[in-house]
């Protein structure tokens, strides 16, 4: 199975990733399962654009993104601050 950012310790919202997500300006684009969606790409690249041969990366992806959004929403929750 594919690895993804979700083996740190926060997975893709650790204390770094809050740093970077905070500061940015609002215009730009921060994903920290960029890496995750590499793979995919990359998956979908040697094989052809077949599909069923990269569901482990697309699925590393799709947990990725849902922890992230998940401790956001817990961060905000939190915090009460807008993101």
């Amino acid at each position: 199975m594919a690895s993804d950012d979700s083996n740190r310790s926060d997975g893709p919202w650790d204390a770094e990733t809050k740093s970077k997500f905070a500061s940015k300006s609002r215009s730009e684009f921060l994903d920290p399962c960029q890496d995750a969606a590499e793979r995919s790409i990359r998956c979908l690249h040697r094989n052809e654009g077949d599909r069923s041969m990269c569901q482990d990366y697309f699925q590393a992806y799709r947990d990725c993104k849902k922890l992230w959004m998940d401790k956001r929403k817990e961060e905000k929750r939190k915090t009460g601050a807008l993101f």
